[in-house]
């Protein structure tokens, strides 16, 4: 699937990232579903998560849902590095390609405090909510503006990166990189080899050991396991994921910590207890990446900060909209959320 086209630009100008580079003329690309109320008190954040663009956001927003534009405008913001939004694939030098700067999940967030406060003047956001490493930034959110944040529903999605998650992170960032058509980053053809490689680690990531055994990938109308590993996990890289996006996602991915928001000195269990609004995290049952004890550590020390873990097979996958019945437990859930009160800064 190409790259959507539909994505509106905010103009961020310099921005100095946490690691003191600079990106200049640096543009963050959005999407919105919906009407800004008159008082400006109806506005969701909805992040994108790892190569995700705004559509892929998509499934968890119509008006048989909690996100229902009829009610709520609902902001979704591509994260720098995606493709959309500034990027190594559309950086100017000397930022360009490999040489794209680290981007946390702070100065994500940062840029898109200024896109809801200075492009549309929101100073309240009645849920921050997302999927991944969009729950990454629902976390950063709620920690870098509790003002502003009344509900926090991060998904199948952390805090902190575990040292386990690197791991994974770290072999996807390898197997790219060691295809010689990466030539350091300064390829002139997609180094295939190395997304398909790429692909295959992701694979056995991405859904749980039960998944494959149920064959549940039937599901999604393949029709033998080779079918599914080429024509979901490689089509999905080789279609439109630029490798150094990729790459540069991972960076973003891999130093994740609310502990590191200015004022915290890296100290994450402080980051969480500065939290004010409700929280509700959703691990998967079967998640690889973001196993549910990891938000059960995290979630004690969020004042009111609860679990509830999605069931079933799909791993990773039950926040990717693929399962109908992961679907509607994260839409009741999110329904349910909004019906509560929220903090009020």
């Amino acid at each position: 699937m190409p790259a959507p086209t539909d994505a509106q630009d905010f103009a961020l100008g310099d921005v100095t990232l946490a690691s003191g580079a600079t990106l200049r003329g640096a543009r963050l690309a959005y999407q919105t579903y919906g009407t800004l109320n008159a008082d400006k008190s109806n506005a969701i954040l909805y992040p994108t998560w790892y190569s995700g663009w705004h559509t892929d956001n998509e499934w968890l927003i119509g008006t048989d849902k909690a996100l229902n534009p009829d009610e709520w405008f609902i902001v979704v913001p591509n994260m720098l590095g995606n493709g959309l939004s500034t990027s190594p694939s559309n950086a100017a030098s000397p930022y360009d390609h490999a040489r794209f700067p680290l981007v946390t999940f702070a100065d994500q967030v940062d840029c898109q405090y200024r896109l809801v406060t200075e492009h549309f003047g929101i100073t309240t956001l009645p849920l921050v909510t997302g999927w991944s490493m969009g729950a990454g930034q629902t976390y950063q959110w709620a920690v870098a503006h509790p003002e502003m944040v009344q509900r926090a529903v991060p998904f199948c999605g952390s805090s902190v990166t575990a040292p386990h998650n690197k791991v994974f992170l770290e072999s996807l960032a390898t197997a790219l990189v060691a295809d010689a058509a990466y030539a350091d980053g300064d390829y002139t053809a997609p180094p295939v080899k190395g997304l398909r490689a790429f692909a295959r680690i992701y694979a056995g990531w991405g859904f749980s050991q039960a998944f494959y055994w149920r064959e549940e990938w039937r599901t999604l109308g393949f029709t033998s396991f080779d079918d599914f590993l080429y024509g979901f996990w490689e089509q999905f890289f080789r279609d439109g994921r630029d490798p150094n996006n990729l790459l540069a996602m991972i960076r973003t991915w891999h130093t994740g910590d609310v502990g590191n928001t200015p004022g915290f000195d890296g100290d994450t269990e402080a980051a969480l207890r500065s939290i004010r609004c409700p929280l509700l995290a959703m691990p998967a049952e079967k998640d690889l990446y973001f196993p549910p004890e990891d938000e059960q550590w995290a979630t004690q020390f969020i004042p009111d900060g609860q679990v509830r873990v999605i069931p079933g097979v799909w791993g990773h996958f039950a926040g990717g909209g693929k399962n109908p019945e992961d679907t509607d437990f994260i839409d009741a859930a999110i329904a349910e959320m909004l019906a509560r009160p929220g903090y009020v800064g």
